[in-house]
């Protein structure tokens, strides 16, 4: 007891003064909390500098902890990537938000990743948590891979070549139709050749590429339901799909909450049609939702009605955004580059043009002779892929090739298990190394049959075939043009998305001359797909009706 109390004495004397001194100066406690952030960054800072794993690529210096390079990447990932590209190499790692990403960049990278073992490398793990709550349970990200497979299989059956025949008048009507009714077209609609007007580039294309992938793929249901209810619901969905619901999921907020109760009414909409075309009530039509409830997987089990309702919510929300980014950066081109859309009038004229100045109407087989129209969607969604980054979650220790990058001659870099790693086919695509005037917007490259740009595309189409699951497909990883993506995560609507994003330039070429109405617009990095900020294109009807 004795020497309890003679030990204690003397820290309690001490405690007892600390405590009035700390009490007596708050400013001091201030001061001690605000020390805390600026110990956490030194010894950052100072940890980067200790001797590393050689076996580790390089990690990008950064100042925050857990932050680490997310302001950089998430500002200009193009500007973060060739910065770190000219100090590192093509492999390099960055911290994202607590968590090591490993950077594979150009064409050996690309193959790397995109071409990997879904064992080893996997999406799902990187993207479910954004996309189930959107596309909804048990498709997509929320099932094992092979249904995954099995599901693009299912999809892909359903675009069938008369399907995409049928698809060419559909989507010109709706384009029409939008041109003589929108608002934003209110010059176009007095009939006026002399006066120009002004459309919103992004709410403009967006709602005219929902609109006619509701009329082909989605049916005349979904076509006719198409009011404020269900464009605000859609809106609720896109609301929450954004990098903000992909870092930082099931947070509190209202954007989280709508996205979820718009999920749930927009898929008891699609079970609804579904089960009135199982009970006769509703005409089967020869749509994407009737060919997926004909379907059965492997196993001899038929698609169930949620899974149809949430793999056609996933085409809507996917297909919607890609074409509408790629539509909007490509009219853009065209209004700032009036030789090129002047030469493509000329292509509609040629090959469509009658007598009196009318167009006779475009076909399926027609559109796939068009050379310069086919090379201006080329060369846009070369400048322009939708998606700057495509993630992996590394699910075993991965070691990286050589011949991509090694940290000597008689060793490898090893991606460990739990990191991510990361291509950007972005970069290959605007490489100065593998395209002349690679920031340059020059659709004349793609009508050389010899040059880098068709070789590449033949890469890309013609390279090995391989079935994942849903068909024989180019596995395209080693080209340096991947707008649709690669291996088996590549995208599987390709087709439709050239043919929808031609048919709608077409139409509204055909119609107005285009001029911008500012400098052209730079990309905003902040979407899931990059889009170009907003701005207005104006316009000038070409005839009288």
């Amino acid at each position: 007891m004795a020497f309890n109390a003679t030990l204690g004495e003397p820290w309690s004397g001490y405690i007892s003064q600390a405590h009035t001194h700390i009490s007596s100066s708050p400013r001091l406690m201030m001061l001690g909390f605000a020390g805390i952030p600026v110990l956490a960054i030194v010894l950052n800072v100072l940890y980067q500098f200790l001797p590393r794993d050689r076996s580790l690529p390089p990690m990008v210096f950064h100042w925050l902890p857990w932050f680490g390079s997310a302001a950089g990447y998430g500002q200009d990932p193009v500007a973060f990537f060739t910065q770190c590209r000219e100090k590192y190499g093509d492999v390099f790692s960055f911290m994202l938000l607590g968590t090591r990403v490993t950077v594979a960049l150009g064409m050996k990278g690309n193959d790397v990743i995109l071409g990997g073992k879904h064992t080893v490398l996997a999406a799902e793990d990187i993207y479910a948590h954004l996309t189930t709550p959107v596309f909804g349970k048990d498709v997509v990200y929320d099932c094992p891979n092979e249904l995954l497979m099995e599901q693009k299989k299912f999809v892909k059956v359903s675009l069938t070549t008369e399907n995409l025949r049928s698809y060419v008048g559909m989507i010109t009507d709706e384009v029409t139709q939008f041109m003589n009714n929108d608002p934003a077209f209110r010059i176009w609609q007095m009939n006026d050749i002399n006066e120009w007007g002004a459309f919103p580039i992004l709410t403009t294309l967006a709602e005219m590429t929902i609109l006619t992938a509701a009329r082909t793929l989605q049916g005349k249901e979904i076509r006719a339901n198409m009011t404020k209810g269900f464009a605000d619901l859609y809106c609720d969905l896109d609301h929450g799909f954004t990098p903000l619901h992909w870092m930082l999921p099931g947070l509190p907020l209202p954007s989280y909450w709508k996205r979820d109760a718009a999920h749930a009414k927009m898929s008891k909409f699609y079970q609804d049609i579904i089960a009135k075309r199982r009970a006769g009530e509703e005409a089967d039509e020869d749509d994407v939702v009737s060919s997926l409830m004909q379907q059965k997987y492997r196993n001899g089990r038929p698609l169930k009605d949620h899974e149809i309702a949430h793999i056609m919510i996933a085409l809507l929300m996917a297909g919607q955004h890609t074409s509408s980014s790629s539509l909007a950066w490509t009219l853009l081109h065209l209004a700032d580059d009036t030789v090129v859309a002047e030469e493509l009038y000329q292509e509609q004229v040629e090959h469509f043009g009658n007598p009196d100045g009318s167009f006779r109407d475009l076909t399926y087989e027609d559109m796939r002779k068009l050379p310069k129209l086919d090379a201006v969607i080329r060369e846009t969604l070369r400048m322009h892929p939708p998606i700057h980054s495509i993630m992996r979650k590394v699910r075993s220790d991965l070691p990286l090739p050589p011949t991509l990058a090694a940290p000597s001659e008689d060793s490898v870099y090893v991606v460990p298990k739990g990191d991510i790693m990361l291509a950007s086919p972005l970069i290959s695509q605007i490489d100065p190394l593998m395209w002349t005037d690679a920031q340059t917007w020059t659709p004349a490259r793609w009508l050389d049959k010899d040059g880098s740009a068709a070789q590449a595309q033949r890469r890309y189409d013609e390279g090995a075939k391989v079935d994942f699951g849903f068909g024989l497909v180019s596995k395209g990883t080693e080209s340096p043009y991947l707008p649709f993506g690669a291996g088996r995560h590549r995208c599987i609507g390709e087709q439709f998305a050239h043919l929808q994003v031609g048919v709608v330039l077409a139409t509204m070429i055909r119609k107005v001359e285009l001029r911008l109405e500012g400098p052209f617009p730079a990309p905003n990095y902040a979407c899931m797909m990059v889009q170009p900020f907003p701005t207005n294109v104006i316009y000038r009807r070409r005839a009288f009706d």
